[in-house]
């Protein structure tokens, strides 16, 4: 299995930097790392640039103007960049365990895509991170969490070491596995047969989207959200609107009451074939 992982970003440099770093420490070493970035300024690529003069690994950037939230369309751009042909999504404010590749290769199986969750962190604690506690793993351990004032009651069943309660939690948790863009797996040859992301929609559902389109084409949902870890650090979300969220609303019930698997203004600008 050829692996690519496609991190996307917006104009959120120190974080990415930080994201980046995690995957310099996965178990699982093979796969090519692509950012997907919707318009950032030019502190990213600069940022971008200098990891792989200092790490000395590869990233492939793939850019675009910044036309307002598009991140439909440069994860397009990225997945047919990808040369992987398993695609893990995540975004660029999320910090990966140092198991989380491994975690979604491991659970890789034919028709299915993975959903994996997060552990969202404040301000202050998302600040805190920095290279050395991502490489001693402290990052991760909910006591030293706990020691720079984060206490969220989750947290510990989140980012437990236990294999085994972490496959519990996920058989008895309650939500749905859904495609998370932040967090999500699947073959690229599924994306590419119901068009990838929906270029109509902004903020709210959009990758969602895709994977009610990915269970209509015949795929199942896996859930790996306790077993996948990833530490989201905080930010605003200034492009969150009411417009969008009720348009893609619209758009979701659409596909789902239809139960389409393609959409018109995905990879390929067409009518499906």
């Amino acid at each position: 299995m050829k692996l690519s992982v496609v991190v996307s970003t917006y104009n959120q440099p120190e974080w990415l930097e930080k994201v980046l770093h995690g995957y310099l420490l996965q178990t699982h070493r093979d796969f090519e790392i692509l950012v997907a970035d919707d318009g950032s300024r030019e502190e990213t690529r600069q940022t971008i640039m200098a990891f792989v003069k200092e790490r000395g690994r590869e990233v492939a950037h793939i850019w675009e103007e910044d036309e307002g939230f598009q991140k439909s369309r440069i994860l397009n751009k990225a997945i047919l960049a990808a040369a992987g042909d398993y695609l893990i999504f995540t975004d660029g404010d999320c910090i990966p365990r140092p198991d989380f590749v491994a975690t979604h290769v491991r659970h890789a199986e034919p028709s299915v895509f993975l959903s994996g969750g997060y552990c969202k962190l404040p301000m202050n604690v998302s600040i805190a991170i920095d290279r050395g506690n991502i490489d001693s793993g402290e990052a991760f351990d909910p006591a030293w969490l706990r020691g720079h004032g984060f206490r969220r009651a989750t947290m510990g069943i989140k980012l437990t070491k236990s294999r085994p309660l972490a496959v519990a939690a996920d058989f008895l948790t309650t939500r749905k596995a859904t495609w998370n863009g932040c967090n999500s797996s699947t073959w690229k040859e599924a994306i590419l047969a119901v068009n990838g992301h929906n270029e109509d929609m902004q903020y709210g559902g959009e990758d969602r989207e895709m994977g009610e389109r990915l269970m209509n084409y015949g795929y199942k949902s896996k859930q790996i959200r306790h077993q996948a870890v990833l530490l989201h650090l905080d930010h605003e979300r200034s492009y969150k609107t009411p417009e969008s969220l009720r348009k893609n609303k619209l758009i979701r019930d659409e596909v789902r009451a239809t139960r389409s698997v393609w959409c018109t203004n995905g990879i390929r600008k067409s009518p499906q074939p």
